[in-house]
């Protein structure tokens, strides 16, 4: 009976709040349907706004544009040349990039170029020639034999050490298969291939040895050394630094010995024409002597005719007797400088002449010759050698020819052409500074600075004349039309 009353009355209380909780969901409905048309309606504003504002900003995008368009039409050139600046900043960017990696690849390349060019100059004439240097004699023999003896000497050293195993040895007892018999007919073996390797070197080194290359060739026998040194390292066989010593020696006498042959074979030559010199000497005097002979017999007759001579005849026989007493001093003056000259071995002619088609401007010979025509040695000068005549500024004779000519020598030493030969007596001078030596040293002698190198200077007129008629003819026909 609880149970039903309690039940009715939820159910009665149900029934009474449902219309409340009507009214209350109804209320909240409605409150919300307000809120969501209020926002809704805001919503619906914000769009237009929204709307509103992208309109208005496309029409400021449009009109930005348009001042856009108008600012690059207006300011185009200098857009250009900005867009150009930043073409050419980058390509400048690239090449230097691309000249640094240049740089680099070059450095490493000109360090191998450079390696390689100094072992290929020992054995490259050319670039021998090109680092030529000036070679230091080592030794002091008066002649050719006494070289020869040296390397001789030499050969018997190296011999020696060849037979005492002191030129190449080993320093290590090696075994090969347990057995050191087996090691040392390998280490004989080595040694001999060693030997049989640097000697082949120097032998081809010192038989190549000549006056260009002889700075070469000792860098030659010292890098084939330093070579098989490397290549022996690990066997331990090494050539003796006294052997190295003992084949530049001998190279070095070979050379100089070679140089001496030269020396003394231009020795001979310069003997035979001084020999040549005194036979001319003796022909002369002979000449010169006969000549006088010849003139004082005539005047002699003549002295004894003109006794028997009258009349008109005897004035022409008087002239002809004051010519044949000219002759005859002349002739006497000819014999008695030829006689000075075979006696006195100093006294001669010191002659200056130059050839300026032959070696240029501003170039003197200074010479000496003993003849009693000093003119025949200076045609003889210029006869076959040179493909043009000298020109003689002053022939100056000299009781003591050879102090003269030493001591014009020693004005223009440092001057002189060749200073490896003091043969040829070259010197690159002016006129101007000769003649005011020859002032000084002779003040007697006459000098004339006029060069007349007439062959050399029609040669050029006939030249130029080849040359004008040339272009002419290339300008009557031309290559194309």
């Amino acid at each position: 009976m609880t149970t039903e009353y309690l039940t009715v009355g939820i159910f009665i209380a149900l029934v009474c709040l449902l219309p409340v909780l009507w009214g209350i969901s109804t209320h909240l409905w409605l409150k919300a349907r307000r809120r969501a048309r209020t926002a809704e309606e805001a919503a619906a504003r914000s769009s237009e706004r929204v709307d509103e504002a992208f309109r208005d900003a496309d029409r400021r995008a449009t009109e930005a544009e348009g001042s856009l368009r108008s600012i690059r039409q207006r300011f185009s050139p200098v857009i250009k040349l900005d867009e150009e600046l930043r073409s050419i900043e980058a390509n400048i960017s690239s090449a230097t990039s691309e000249l640094r990696s240049l740089r680099a690849s070059y450095s490493e390349k000109k360090a191998i170029y450079d390696r390689l060019a100094t072992e290929v100059a020992i054995f490259d004439e050319r670039l021998a020639f090109a680092e030529l240097g000036v070679y230091e004699p080592h030794f002091d023999f008066s002649d050719s034999e006494q070289y020869k003896v040296a390397i001789r000497s030499v050969r018997e050293v190296q011999k020696r050490m060849t037979a005492d195993k002191k030129a190449v040895f080993c320093s290590t007892e090696w075994s090969v298969e347990g057995s050191k018999a087996k090691g040392q007919t390998m280490t004989n073996r080595s040694i001999r291939l060693t030997l049989r390797a640097f000697n082949n070197e120097c032998e081809a080194a010192i038989a190549n040895t000549r006056w260009n290359n002889v700075n070469s060739m000792e860098k030659r026998i010292i890098r084939a050394y330093e070579q098989i040194e490397k290549m022996n390292a690990s066997l331990q066989v090494n050539i003796s630094y006294e052997y190295l010593e003992c084949k530049l020696k001998e190279l070095r006498l070979t050379h100089e010995q070679r140089e001496k042959i030269k020396a003394e074979k231009e020795e001979r030559a310069e003997a035979a024409r001084q020999a040549r010199e005194e036979q001319r000497l003796q022909r002369d005097l002979e000449k010169a002597e006969e000549d006088e002979n010849h003139y004082a017999t005539l005047l002699q007759k003549a002295k004894v005719e003109v006794a028997s001579i009258v009349g008109d005849r005897l004035d022409a026989f008087e002239n002809q007797i004051h010519i044949l007493e000219r002759d005859l001093a002349e002739a006497h003056a000819r014999a008695e400088r030829a006689k000075a000259l075979a006696e006195r071995t100093r006294i001669g002619w010191v002659y200056i002449i130059s050839n300026i088609g032959s070696f240029g401007d501003g170039v003197v010979k200074i010479g000496l010759t003993r003849r009693l025509d000093p003119l025949d040695r200076i045609r003889e000068l210029g006869d076959a050698s040179v493909p043009f005549r000298f020109d003689v500024h002053a022939i100056i004779y000299s009781e003591d020819a050879a102090a003269l000519e030493s001591a014009l020598h020693s004005v223009f030493e440092s001057v002189r052409i060749n200073t490896q030969n003091l043969r040829k007596e070259f010197f690159q001078a002016n006129l101007s500074e000769v003649e005011q030596a020859v002032r000084v040293l002779a003040p007697d002698a006459s000098f004339f600075k006029d060069v007349e190198a007439q062959e050399y200077r029609e040669t050029l007129a006939r030249r130029t004349q080849l040359f004008e008629h040339a272009v002419a003819a290339q300008e009557e026909y031309p290559a194309e039309i």
